[in-house]
């Protein structure tokens, strides 16, 4: 895609939607920490419906380590790897607690030194959390990336570099947000809604334009 266009790729996604934002439910930096774990392998949706459940009770490093390992499963059992991720926030809320005062640290290497807190965890918490320019690239950012020619890549980390370096500036702060929910709702997988689309004519493969 060229950078002309790409910008104007922008500009039409800030126009239709000018404050984008996560569809995780959350009300603290913790609360958003928790959520984005939660999310790996599994949906919005799903985190959603179980943090609401989870977070009147225990939304706190504390909390949550007195409702230990066990106890925090009972209210993510239906979110994937949810023995996995019970195990890591538990150990996560310790480490919170041990050497950050129970504070969400809002530099990278020390997100991610939290169990269970990866490259793309840290990016959506800096970013969300913190408004740091960050680039958290997901399954639908890696395909809407690749499919439009907008920075083309192999693996996550080469997209994620490419669109850092593609992007123009003046969008890379919300740039994760709006490639997100295009990759969720118009620029699908399966059957991407290319005839709906508000940028397919700048798109390098529209892949189902007889919908």
């Amino acid at each position: 895609m060229k950078k002309s266009d790409i910008d104007t790729f922008f500009a039409r996604l800030q126009a239709a939607n000018p404050k984008p934002s996560t569809e995780l439910e959350y009300d603290s930096v913790f609360e958003l920490l928790i959520a984005v774990m939660l999310s790996a392998q599994a949906t919005d949706v799903g985190v959603n419906k179980a943090t609401r459940k989870l977070f009147p009770i225990a939304n706190t490093p504390e909390s949550i380590l007195a409702l230990g390992e066990e106890g925090l499963k009972s209210y993510i059992k239906t979110i994937g790897l949810f023995n996995s991720k019970a195990s890591n926030i538990i150990k996560t809320c310790a480490l919170l607690l041990e050497k950050y005062d129970g504070k969400v640290p809002d530099q990278r290497e020390a997100l991610e030194s939290l169990p269970g807190v990866g490259r793309k965890t840290a990016n959506v918490v800096l970013n969300t959390a913190f408004g740091q320019i960050a680039m958290a690239v997901d399954t639908h950012i890696f395909r809407v990336s690749n499919r439009t020619g907008l920075a083309k890549g192999k693996n996550v980390r080469e997209v994620e570099d490419k669109l850092l370096q593609r992007v123009p500036e003046a969008y890379l702060l919300d740039a994760h947000h709006w490639l997100i929910l295009h990759g969720r709702y118009t620029c699908t997988a399966r059957k991407p809604k290319c005839t709906s689309c508000i940028v397919s004519d700048l798109c390098e493969q529209p892949v189902n334009m007889e919908e």
